[in-house]
């Protein structure tokens, strides 16, 4: 049984209406005289059980004095009511129903010292309730509902896009990379300021501090401009959305996704990089590495973007796969019918693609120095990609690119003579082995497994998952100005 937000307003009247009929010193059966119902049905009013009817609640506040909108009012009469009010939806929850215990009754002679436990308990056990709903596979669903939604919006996010870009304009940005300096002047809009410090908290990228306008980096001598002046942006973007402390973890997901999309969208601002592409169409040479270039931009962030603009803006359906070095999905996205692998619940993270793609296929070549190109003939249609491998902490990764075979013609490598065929989800693909092979091996071998660790961690936890709150506040704490004696 869950408590509706009918039954919380019924609860607040009720509440509001025993405050008032012991206020004037009424006992329900005087009032039950005075409006001519019976006490036990006051008593089903004055307990959330029962919403009376307009007729009803005129013969209270006339019996009690006061207006129907006094009696309507959303906010409990007293601090007590407030506390009966939550223990009494608490009581009504499916948590504790669960719990199999008796009702407690918030009457007057429970001391209010009691009351103000239960009702402290009771959240505590909401909040742990609402934790635990937090599983893996529930984070997997919010993800995949997600990526859902972007696809069938093209990746494009109009009121992202002009709120970026009208926040680079304002910052003196004008074409090319943006520079440290605009993203300074963009939290300067914001009534912030950008202090870089060695000692954040190690599970944070950034930490805001709203209450003396500042937003902390890491130190501004890392390698690597765009990931500074992105995690500057991201931050930026919250106040910017109007973020909210995120509720659930759609909610956190959610966020995280717009800051990414509001970051993309101010390091390569949409007009200029419209005309970079629609010119790089016109000459039939779009190549993801000139992107990257042309805004001072990581190769997966130009990657990225291009898909946020491609469909809308080119008229070109587009996929971006990132995996690692097992060919596991970190990361997908595809509105041109590429037959991405998903597990049970539709979620792509995790799943390994056919050994025929190109994003695959090129982390097997000797040289990868440069882009690779490929056509994959598949069982929804042939596609063309190009694919850049590269190495970070987790080892190695690809990243490709890819249009259906009839939007090939626009890109540079358009001509490679390499092509695959990809069968899969067939397992007869790629994954199972050749009969010969599974006749010697298959009792003739035990091999010990590599374990991804992350499959026993639980999924963290929190308004802001995985942070750790006692060291981001004793941060603050170190860094806030000092108030002046």
């Amino acid at each position: 049984m869950t408590t509706s937000d009918d039954d919380g307003d019924s609860l607040v009247l009720g509440r509001r209406v025993r405050h008032l009929r012991t206020a004037r010193g009424l006992t329900l059966d005087a009032l039950g005289e005075r409006v001519g119902v019976t006490p036990s049905l006051l008593s089903l009013v004055e307990n959330g059980h029962r919403e009376p009817r307009l007729a009803l609640l005129r013969s209270i506040a006339d019996a009690l004095d006061v207006t129907v909108a006094d009696l309507l009012d959303a906010e409990p009469p007293s601090r007590r009511a407030a506390l009966e009010i939550a223990l009494d939806r608490a009581q009504r929850s499916a948590g504790f129903e669960r719990l199999a215990l008796p009702t407690v009754r918030a009457g007057k002679s429970l001391p209010l010292p009691v009351l103000e436990h239960l009702v402290g308990l009771h959240a505590e056990l909401a909040r742990r309730d609402l934790e635990s709903v937090a599983t893996p596979e529930e984070a997997r669903r919010a993800n995949t509902q997600i990526r859902v939604e972007r696809q069938e919006r093209d990746n494009y996010l109009p009121e992202i896009e002009q709120a970026a870009e009208a926040m680079v304009r304002k910052a003196g940005y004008t074409s090319g990379a943006l520079t440290h300096r605009a993203v300074s002047r963009m939290a300067e809009q914001l009534g912030f300021a950008i202090i870089h410090v060695d000692d954040l908290p190690s599970s944070t990228r950034t930490v805001t501090d709203l209450a003396n306008g500042r937003i902390y980096l890491p130190p501004a001598s890392t390698p690597g401009g765009h990931g500074l002046r992105s995690l500057a942006l991201q931050a930026i973007a919250h106040r910017v959305l109007g973020h909210e402390r995120p509720s659930s973890y759609d909610d956190f997901l959610r966020q995280r996704m717009e800051i990414t999309y509001f970051a993309s969208c101010a390091l390569m601002p949409e007009t200029a990089t419209v005309e970079h592409l629609q010119q790089a169409k016109r000459e039939k040479d779009l190549a993801i590495e000139d992107l990257r270039d042309a805004f001072g931009v990581t190769h997966e962030a130009a990657a990225q973007r291009f898909t946020s603009l491609a469909t809308h803006h080119l008229g070109i359906p587009v996929h971006f796969v990132r995996i690692g070095g097992d060919g596991a999905i970190y990361r997908a996205y595809a509105n041109d019918g590429l037959p991405l692998p998903t597990d049970v619940t539709g979620a792509i993270e995790g799943q390994l693609v056919c050994r025929n793609w190109g994003v695959r296929r090129a982390l097997t070549r000797r040289d990868r120095s440069s882009e690779s190109y490929q056509y994959t003939d598949t069982p929804a249609g042939t596609f063309w990609c190009s694919t850049q491998t590269g190495s970070g902490t987790t080892g190695q990764m690809a990243l490709a690119v890819g249009v259906p075979f009839s939007s090939a013609s626009w890109f540079r490598g358009r001509d490679t003579s390499v092509r695959h065929t990809s069968t899969c989800p067939d397992e007869a693909c790629c994954r199972r082995p050749a009969a010969s092979s599974a006749a010697r091996w298959q009792d003739a071998s035990w091999p010990s497994a590599r374990i991804h660790q992350q499959v026993f961690t639980a999924l963290p936890t929190g308004a802001f998952p995985g942070v750790d709150a006692r060291e981001v506040y004793a941060f603050l704490d170190r860094h806030a100005p000092r108030p002046e004696a």
